[in-house]
């Protein structure tokens, strides 16, 4: 039978918490470090991003094909009217799947960014 402290609660338990808490620290030690060390690639990036003279910041996030997208930017630089053409059109785009450029022309119309005028056709509201 394991000890009991005072408390009642078991010497192994303890010991349990004890470990789990030294393996949280440590791996709270390692998520910084790696946290500093993206920090120092993403810097790295903006300044080979500058370098070889490519746009930053818009639209498209990293400057490979496939990157990540910010689409609120991209909604930003399409006409009042618009349709899925005009998106596609935008920079970073060309090579996106309809299933994705519809799944965000569907978050514009659930925040409320923009309206569906007829088949094919959106206004940006605002």
């Amino acid at each position: 039978m394991p000890r009991r402290d005072s408390t009642g609660v078991s010497s192994a338990f303890r010991q349990v918490q004890k470990q789990a808490r030294q393996l949280l620290l440590n791996l709270r030690k390692e998520i910084r470090s790696k946290e500093g060390d993206l920090k120092r690639l993403r810097e790295e990036e903006l300044r080979l991003t500058r370098l070889t003279g490519q746009a930053e910041g818009r639209g498209v996030t990293t400057g490979s094909r496939g990157g990540r997208i910010n689409w609120r930017t991209v909604l930003s630089d399409l006409p009042k009217q618009f349709k899925a053409s005009d998106i596609r059109g935008a920079r970073g785009l060309k090579d996106k799947r309809p299933s994705e450029i519809f799944a965000a022309v569907t978050r514009w119309i659930e925040a409320g960014l923009v309206k569906r005028k007829a088949r094919g056709v959106y206004e940006r509201v605002g």
